[in-house]
């Protein structure tokens, strides 16, 4: 019998501040930073690894947390966890105490999601294949059974998890055959951050599309002349066959937001990023209504699955961008993919920040081999930022996520990494007080 013998859960901080990547309208000097997760066992060749992602300061809370949630872990069967991912879920869930802090929000979910990444890595690793596999192997009973449906019989039902994920089953290997030649298509932010100058925001939209992306978005919201300044750059530089996404991470109330997009329209932007408070479910869909037949997209601070069948029924969303490190892990991110299909809603996950890009073409290859069948209107994030700390880093290639083959759910760091940006001991941070 193998045993979970400790959980080490690190500060991990990169200081993404000093060069403005990351930064935006709401967001100006993050750092991008990490609650990493580290389940050890008494086999020397088996570990989970997990993060949730923040920007800098509350990351220590975020870690302490994790560090807490996980505790229950320690002395128990891998196989008996890894063979039951629903059970234990629902049993690090059910902690009253710890709901208390949230529930299902905040930095206790936060925590809860860094420690279920490093549940599911942990089952990925110890079954030989890398997580999107893991997933697409499963029946959609067994699917079914790793859900989290509380609060969504209104919206999906456990027999319809089951019929949707039968009706694609026949056929999943045919689009696991076609990633493997394609890979998934992606979108890039890297050249648009708010903190950028004219002349980098030129260079780099023009690097992005010599190196094959199709989709690319800037951030807006800080100043309306910068922004209608920076947009026709961006055309200038794209052309018309490109398509351009812009961002306002929040800073917007509605009325505010729709005179704002009203007046990018002329640039034609694909959509309208977190137009406004990311938990104003009505204040989306007036958005949407208002900017059509500019899309509204959202979901990167979407707390949890209820908000999202919220935001599905209230028809606030033409994009839904779910984030697989602010939801609870796999068992809450299953269900919001399957009620995007249901809505007819296509999911375009978020992926800025450390580590995210390395989690979200998992998520990606699963939607398609599984759950939607499809790439139309789809493409999901990517940053070209802090890959090299990351032992399995993600790949992309003429603007497609190639298909990830390590066992895992590929968030292991480099242990060097970890060493020399924990926060605030490590080599990096500690050379600077």
């Amino acid at each position: 019998m193998t045993v979970i013998t400790s959980v080490d859960v690190t500060d991990v901080r990169f200081p993404t501040s000093l060069s403005a990547d990351g930064s935006d309208a709401m967001n100006k000097d993050g750092d991008y930073s990490a609650a990493y997760v580290h389940l050890r066992t008494d086999d020397p060749d088996l570990a989970g690894y997990g993060f949730t992602f923040t920007i800098g300061r509350g990351n220590d809370i975020c870690a302490l947390a994790a560090r807490d949630r996980a505790q229950p872990l320690v002395g128990r069967d891998v196989a008996e966890i890894t063979d039951d991912l629903g059970g234990i879920y629902r049993e690090l869930a059910s902690d009253s105490q710890l709901r208390w802090l949230g529930p299902e929000k905040g930095v206790e979910h936060l925590a809860m999601a860094a420690v279920m990444n490093a549940v599911w890595d942990l089952a990925a690793r110890r079954a030989g294949k890398p997580l999107w596999q893991l997933l697409t192997d499963m029946t959609p009973e067994q699917m079914a059974d790793v859900c989290d449906l509380r609060y969504l019989s209104d919206a999906l039902t456990r027999d319809e998890v089951v019929s949707m994920l039968s009706e694609l089953a026949p056929t999943r290997a045919a689009r696991v055959a076609e990633l493997s030649q394609t890979g998934y298509p992606c979108y890039t932010t890297s050249a648009g951050w708010l903190g950028y100058s004219d002349e980098k925001l030129r260079r780099l939209c023009q690097e992005a599309v010599d190196d094959g992306y199709s989709h690319i978005k800037l951030k807006v919201g800080a100043n309306l002349e910068d922004d209608v300044r920076r947009c026709r750059i961006a055309r200038e530089v794209i052309g018309d066959d490109v398509h351009l996404m812009i961002d306002a991470n929040q800073v917007w109330d509605v009325p505010q937001a729709i005179e704002w997009v009203q007046a990018l329209a002329e640039f034609r932007p694909l959509w309208i990023e977190e137009p406004t408070s990311p938990d104003d479910v009505l204040g989306h869909a007036a958005v949407r209504k208002a900017v059509a037949p500019i899309g509204v997209a959202s979901g990167e601070h979407g707390m949890n699955r209820v908000l999202f069948k919220q935001m599905f029924q209230a028809e606030a969303l033409d994009y839904c961008q779910l984030d697989s490190a602010r939801l609870a892990s796999l068992n809450e991110i299953i269900p919001v993919f399957l009620m995007a299909k249901k809505y007819g809603v296509p999911v375009c996950p978020h992926a800025g920040g450390v580590g995210l890009c390395e989690l979200v073409q998992h998520l990606s290859v699963f939607d398609y081999v599984a759950v939607s069948g499809s790439l139309e209107n789809r493409v999901t994030e990517y940053v070209d930022h802090l890959h090299e700390h990351f032992v399995d880093a993600c790949i992309v290639r003429d603007g497609a996520y190639a298909l990830p083959q390590a066992p895992g759910y590929s968030a292991q760091m480099h242990a060097e990494s970890v060493a020399e940006y924990a926060y605030p001991d490590g080599g990096y941070w500690s050379a600077r007080v």
